[in-house]
């Protein structure tokens, strides 16, 4: 059930006031360096002060903040399961084995492209873009010099990597807000987005190709190094991979993302007990607090990568959708979400141009505030009525902000995306900006596809993707 329309404005109004609300968020996050709960809960309080002034109470104002949270719910509850499950693939050894066998992959002759491909490898394993470019990035960053290579074409590479991870691992906290924000299943989800993100990995690859060429041979002893890292851990196992088997088969027979994910931990938990017994309080604190290798062993940079998950590394993410949730009822109950879609409804007619202008949400909430679940909760939650006004399968709604607001936000200099990545790496967002080639072809590739109708679901056709006009 959608939050109801508590009183009603003029789309002018509307404008006026979402714009205090973008305005209070991105001074209070860019300009102050908040986190985004305070900030969303700063909004919520003006919002609450506005409604009191317009004659609603309270109750009907929560009341309503609850309903709004109540269409997320789904997600509140998947990220418990999906933190107990990358702690399982951790300590199955299922993660670090892939790790290992993906650096086979770096070429010297071809080293954006091993950078982008090893990175697209670990981003789905990891389920975190910023963990990837923290911990591989870095380690791809200093390998440049050694092969003679263009930093900022590898920092692209990198980002490019990292973010189709985030965008297409079922592990991670975008891709779970983006699915449920719409009511759809998370593997529904992941699905439909091969439609757009295959074509730009592809695209990627190949422009990086044309790219290589200019380093040098020379040793990968970096590569080795962490190679033997993973080894000493003692969770590199070619059985180890098992888990990953279920869980990409099970997904392919679109079986409920939860019974999924229970099944995956159940399998890695099997494993874990062939190469190792920890004792049930271990396992409790591994599930709570995430795997941590052995104080014992050195394992440098890969003890870092291989320290995650947990059902605490949820609670972060966890509020925030809360809270941005609660916003979202808010605006709608206050009238101010369903007043700005008045104003741009008579345009709004088309597949294409909902399409696009949820796309243009995204970006716009990434540029002006910075922040990427905002842009995601947000826009999903604006546009959903559109999408079902129009008939139109709510994934396609979930694939355009994932493809429009996941990737968009580590090409803004003052994004939180941004920031970290020009920091851990060195490297500044307009320097690697334009060869961040993955980023901005996902979104010209959503804004295509839209307006020619190619892969756009009607809500009365199967699933499959239909062409429709646009």
């Amino acid at each position: 059930m959608p939050p109801q329309i508590l009183t009603q404005i003029s789309p002018k109004l509307a404008f006026v006031l979402s714009t205090i609300i973008i305005a209070i968020m991105g001074v209070t996050m860019i300009g102050f360096g908040w986190v985004p709960h305070l900030s969303l809960i700063l909004a919520i309080c003006v919002l609450l002060a506005i409604g009191l002034i317009k004659g609603l109470s309270f109750d009907e104002m929560q009341s309503q903040m609850a309903v709004g949270v109540l269409r997320g719910i789904g997600a509140i509850y998947l990220f418990f399961f999906i933190g107990l499950m990358v702690s399982a693939l951790m300590m199955s050894g299922a993660i670090p084995t892939l790790m290992y066998f993906g650096f086979e992959l770096i070429s010297p002759q071809f080293y954006y492209i091993s950078a982008f491909v090893l990175t697209s490898i670990i981003g789905v394993a990891l389920g975190s873009s910023l963990t990837t470019v923290a911990t591989l990035g870095v380690a791809f960053i200093g390998m440049s010099h050694a092969f003679d290579a263009n930093v900022a074409i590898a920092a692209g590479a990198v980002v490019s990597g990292a973010f189709f991870g985030d965008k297409m691992s079922p592990l991670s906290d975008t891709c779970t807000i983006a699915s449920s924000i719409v009511g759809i299943d998370l593997f529904e989800h992941i699905r439909n987005m091969t439609y757009t993100t295959v074509p730009a990995w592809i695209l990627t690859f190949g422009l990086f190709w044309l790219l290589s060429g200019d380093t040098t041979t020379s040793d990968l002893s970096q590569v080795r190094a962490l190679q033997t890292q993973l080894v000493d851990s003692g969770l590199v196992h070619g059985y180890s991979v098992l888990p990953f088997v279920v869980l990409v088969v099970m997904a392919l027979c679109r079986i409920n993302a939860i019974y999924t994910i229970i099944c995956t931990i159940v399998v890695a938990l099997i494993i874990t007990y062939v190469h190792s017994s920890p004792s049930l309080a271990d396992l409790g604190g591994y599930f709570f607090s995430g795997y941590h290798p052995a104080e014992s062993l050195d394992l440098g940079e890969v003890g870092g990568m291989l320290s995650r998950g947990g059902v605490n590394s949820m609670f972060f993410t966890q509020t925030i959708v809360i809270l941005a949730l609660s916003l979202g009822g808010l605006l709608t109950a206050l009238g101010i979400l369903p007043a700005l879609l008045t104003g741009i409804k008579d345009s709004l007619t088309t597949s294409g141009r909902a399409i696009a202008a949820a796309a243009m949400s995204a970006l716009s909430i990434n540029v002006l505030i910075g922040e990427q679940y905002l842009s995601l909760l947000l826009s999903g939650t604006a546009f959903r009525p559109v999408f079902e006004r129009l008939n139109l399968h709510p994934k396609n709604l979930s694939r355009t902000i994932e493809d429009a607001g996941t990737v968009i936000n580590p090409l803004v200099p003052w994004s939180v995306c941004g920031v970290f990545i020009s920091q851990a790496l060195g490297v500044s967002v307009i320097e690697y900006l334009p060869y961040a080639f993955f980023c901005y072809l996902s979104f010209f590739l959503t804004i295509i596809f839209g307006f020619s109708g190619i892969t756009i679901t009607k809500t009365n056709t199967t699933a499959q993707p239909v062409v429709t006009p646009s």
